[in-house]
């Protein structure tokens, strides 16, 4: 039973290493407080199942200096760009290790295995909302809808339209407020926030960076006269994304210099949702999606009836208001929409 003692000792090692990887990713870059609670109590699971285990056994058979393991590496050990490959390969580490302990602890406690399986499970889960979190940007360059919601347009709950919305085929969310106060965006945020993380989606706040990194949120989206976008990256977590809304391809050009992980165009038709200036046409997305290298999302009066004219034009993504949340359906509002967007893979 040597080696079976060996090989558990080293996995339940690992796996407590992994977690802790995950857990300060969580709690000190992403100041995600889902995620490190998420990371304690895998913690805590493991340390009750190592306490089931025979753990003196264990570490007497811990033989550090004659492990081979320890003299072999690969090329890609070493290989770390930033946050997103740390937090990747400690989840790797993990489940690989929880799925070891679950083959060989069958051995020692058979009784044990559906345990350790649900700990698998959880990890798995834990790995999609901690890289979920840090790949911000290539989730929105996947996105195809991208959904703004706002009380005043929103009859009854703004949590249920949104579900809504999202349930339709919106990927993005983004909460507008112009008229409200500050403690109540704060709680609209954080109720979007918490409805967003619950259905695996990305959630946007307009014009406030503050209460975007109070809530965790996975961005901002700025105006033309908003905060320089370096200096509003200072306030969000890490991976998180920051959009310009532009309306030349000068503008768009100036706010990929700036560092703008996508940026939006419009109005494109004319919009009730705000007053932005006149339309400038579906026919000037052609030369923004030609012209501009980060995801170009156009917005603005966008609407099942005429979403076919910008998908002409070249749009790939689109951003749309009142023609969702203002809608009794929003779910089949923001169905019909999406279904008229080709799969961006198939197009770019």
């Amino acid at each position: 039973m040597r080696e079976i003692h060996r090989i558990l000792d080293a996995n339940f090692n690992r796996a407590r290493e992994a977690l802790r990887v995950a857990e300060d990713c969580g709690r000190f870059a992403l100041n995600d407080p889902a995620i490190t609670a998420m990371a304690k109590d895998l913690r805590s699971d493991l340390r009750e199942m190592l306490s089931a285990m025979p753990v003196d056994e264990m570490i007497a058979s811990r033989d550090t200096p004659g492990d081979i393991g320890t003299e072999i590496t690969s090329p890609s050990e070493a290989d770390r760009s930033g946050l997103p490959d740390v937090a990747v390969a400690a989840c790797k580490r993990l489940t690989e290790s929880l799925r070891t302990i679950e083959e060989y602890g069958k051995i020692i406690d058979p009784g044990r295995s559906l345990q350790i399986e649900r700990m698998r499970y959880n990890a798995y889960t834990l790995e999609q909302r901690l890289t979920g979190r840090l790949q911000v940007a290539d989730r929105i360059a996947r996105t195809k809808l991208y959904v703004l919601i706002s009380s005043e347009l929103c009859a009854g709950s703004l949590r249920s339209k949104a579900r809504a919305a999202l349930a339709g085929g919106g990927e993005v969310i983004q909460l507008r407020e112009k008229n409200v106060s500050d403690d109540v965006f704060l709680a609209f945020a954080a109720e979007l926030r918490e409805l967003t993380d619950e259905m695996g989606k990305l959630f946007i706040v307009n014009d406030r960076p503050d209460i975007a990194a109070i809530v965790g949120a996975d961005g901002v989206h700025l105006g033309q006269h908003d905060l320089p976008i370096a200096e509003a990256r200072r306030l969000l977590r890490p991976g998180a994304a920051v959009g310009r809304t532009t309306r030349s391809v000068d503008q768009a050009r100036a706010a990929v210099n700036e560092g703008a992980d996508y940026v939006s165009i419009g109005p494109i038709f004319p919009s009730v949702t705000k007053n932005a200036g006149d339309a400038l046409g579906p026919d000037v997305i052609t030369d923004f999606c030609r012209d501009i290298t980060v995801p170009v999302i156009p917005i603005g009066g966008i609407t099942a009836e005429n979403v076919s004219q910008v998908v002409d034009a070249g749009a790939r993504r689109v951003a749309v208001c009142s023609a969702v949340c203002g809608q009794d359906d929003p779910k089949q509002a923001a169905r019909a929409i999406r279904a008229q967007i080709p799969d961006i893979d198939q197009d770019e």
